[in-house]
């Protein structure tokens, strides 16, 4: 059985930026995968995702990317692709994640099955959040991508009690907080 992972990459002090980073979240407490996908949350980590890389055979990579388009406009991208798609003029996450396939290339390893499933951001700021763009947008966000899942064989359950987007945000801006 293949082994699978949903991996966001972004930053959550940037606003839009972190798009992924509450959708992983919002996907591992809102839902069930079967066969089970490991939901990643990579932040910035870019290059120090290698063996991530490695360890998977398929990987669904969520990122904020920036291409001349509509904010919220969502893309499907196989990585064969990214190059054309200036994924390279992103933060450093999106420059170390590519930077994973060149040195995966480079070992002679075999490259896991993988795209990008991004949506472009309507506001980079110094904030924790979404901008209200980026905010109406989530439920699409997510629903493309249970069907990209769903398409893939995967079936996807909902949990009995779900966690808001709105609850997730407030746990980042306070971990202390007990909402979920």
């Amino acid at each position: 059985m293949k082994k699978r992972a949903i991996l966001g990459v972004g930053n959550i002090l940037e606003l839009d930026d972190g798009i992924a980073i509450y959708a992983t979240k919002y996907l591992e407490s809102n839902y069930t995968f079967e066969p089970n996908i490991d939901i990643i949350n990579g932040g910035v980590e870019g290059i120090n995702l290698l063996n991530l890389f490695m360890e998977y055979d398929s990987i669904l990579i969520l990122d904020a990317i920036e291409i001349d388009d509509e904010a919220g406009s969502i893309y499907h991208i196989p990585s064969e692709k990214l190059t054309g798609y200036g994924l390279n003029s992103g933060g450093a996450h999106e420059i170390g994640v590519l930077q994973c396939f060149d040195i995966l290339e480079l070992m002679g390893k075999d490259l896991p099955e993988s795209s990008v499933f991004g949506i472009i951001p309507h506001t980079i700021d110094v904030a924790i959040g979404l901008s209200e763009v980026m905010e109406q947008k989530f439920d699409l966000y997510i629903n493309k991508l249970i069907e990209i899942l769903e398409k893939e064989q995967i079936k996807v359950s909902k949990k009995s009690d779900s966690i808001t987007l709105d609850a997730i945000i407030e746990k980042f801006r306070n971990p202390e907080s007990a909402l979920y």
